[in-house]
């Protein structure tokens, strides 16, 4: 586990107020803990609905609107980009400042993104919606990661990790078939104003409840030394200057960002057009997108148990983006699918985008203890700013009006073509002498933090 700075956090007062003073480190993992916890773990949930029920509103949004299907991706890609910059400093600003401020201030952005979402009348409010909820989402995983990593002994980081990721998975995957039947009783600027409704409770359950645990008096001093005469902005370039300056991080983000990429592509925009293009209703186009997110609740966990059973890293990885490039192809190119055959193929798209989760796991072997905050943000970043060019360039492409399934066919090629660069990537790759690997295990396994 990375400490960072986080020490310093833990002299400082915030805007809501002193920190304790005197909390003992036995109460690490108790109740309060598992509080805390659960309700950064149902921020990631919460907010990863909203991000992923995008592809089940758009078409109302587009139509109500007036807005063009290249309009809807771009908005989507924007929301993507500006989520992957931010992501780049939220590590570096949690190390410094802790939970209590900064997550209680990302729901108020997501709440207020949801109500401005809600509004939405033309392409420039989708726009400034998709910004709004990007600052405040990319402090989401990363947050819930933070209080694993604070709130628990540094074995459980991992695990904790691997949780969040998991029940976020199968919040998107019961969202989008949720929010697809709430749209045939509710209007979707009504849906969306719960949403926003439902943030405002969360961030006063965030104000009143969140904290941080308090460091020993040897971690302050530590963290006071190494802030001295350097701002935040300085040691974030610093950390990530180092970073990528690491050819195994550099290799680990290019594949983990074309795995996830692609997975976000599918399962936020492309996966319920594709589907309505095939024949499928909306909502069994809802469900066939969900399955896929229920295929990454396993497969992310799956990949890591397989990597270590192999004593590989690289060649889960390069063998992963493989499978994956051939499922998402059949995903667009296979013949007319049977209902049977959509749900094998959507849930094997979703399982092999758990690939991407060895991008971490190799980032934050491969770096010192203190940067695998800024490792884990480099690979987090590229994989939502490669989702985002997987959203936007087939929105070009497309033809205005209505696509069909063979305009889909000609403006999606880039997914499966993007996913055989990740693995050229993955064979770049250097596996790590057995013993050596051993010793930093437990440190790649908690440096997961993205996103959604």
């Amino acid at each position: 586990m990375s400490t960072g700075h986080a020490g310093y956090v833990h002299a400082t007062t915030s805007m809501f107020g002193k920190h304790d003073q005197d909390r003992p480190h036995d109460r690490l993992g108790g109740p309060e803990a598992w509080t805390i916890w659960v309700l950064a773990t149902v921020f990631v949930v919460w907010l990863f609905a909203i991000q992923t029920g995008y592809g089940i509103v758009s078409p109302d949004i587009q139509k109500d609107a007036s807005l063009t299907i290249a309009q809807v991706s771009i908005a989507a890609s924007i929301y993507t980009w500006a989520f992957a910059v931010c992501q780049f400093f939220s590590g570096s600003l949690l190390d410094r400042y802790g939970t209590r401020p900064l997550l209680a201030i990302a729901v108020a952005f997501v709440t207020a993104g949801a109500f401005l979402y809600s509004a939405t009348t033309n392409f420039g409010t989708l726009v400034a919606a998709q910004v709004v909820l990007a600052i405040g989402s990319s402090f989401g995983f990363v947050g819930a990661g933070y209080v694993g990593g604070k709130w628990f002994v540094a074995a459980k980081y991992g695990l904790m990790f691997g949780m969040v990721q998991m029940f976020a998975s199968l919040g998107s995957a019961v969202s989008q078939p949720a929010i697809s039947a709430l749209l045939h009783s509710m209007s979707w600027e009504q849906l969306l104003a719960g949403f926003g409704a439902f943030g405002v409770l969360l961030f006063v359950a965030f104000v009143f409840i969140v904290r941080n645990p308090v460091s020993t008096p040897e971690e302050i001093a530590a963290a006071k030394a190494e802030h001295a005469g350097r701002n935040v902005f300085a040691e974030i370039v610093h950390d990530l200057g180092q970073c990528f300056a690491n050819r195994q991080v550099v290799l680990s983000a290019l594949f983990a960002g074309t795995s996830f990429g692609t997975m976000l592509a599918v399962g936020v925009l492309w996966g319920p057009r594709v589907q309505e293009a095939r024949g499928a209703s909306a909502g069994l186009a809802a469900v066939l997108s969900a399955l896929a997110w229920l295929g990454l609740a396993l497969g992310a966990p799956l990949v890591n148990v397989i990597s270590n059973r192999w004593h590989s890293r690289k060649w889960p990885s390069v063998y992963g983006l493989v499978l994956q490039a051939v499922a998402v192809a059949f995903f667009i190119y296979g013949p007319a699918q049977s209902q049977g055959v959509s749900v094998v193929v959507m849930f094997a798209v979703g399982l092999l985008a758990g690939t991407h989760m060895l991008g971490f796991t190799i980032a934050g072997e491969s770096v010192t203890p203190n940067l695998i905050g800024s490792a884990s943000a480099i690979v987090n970043g590229f994989c939502f700013i490669i989702g985002g060019v997987l959203e936007a360039v087939p929105g070009r492409l497309l033809p205005s009006g209505t696509p069909d399934l063979s305009d889909y066919r000609g403006a999606l090629w880039i997914m499966p073509a993007v996913l055989v660069v990740g693995a050229l990537c993955a064979l770049g790759l250097r596996e790590r002498p057995r013993a050596e690997a051993t010793v930093t295990g437990a440190a790649g396994e908690g440096a997961r933090a993205v996103a959604g």
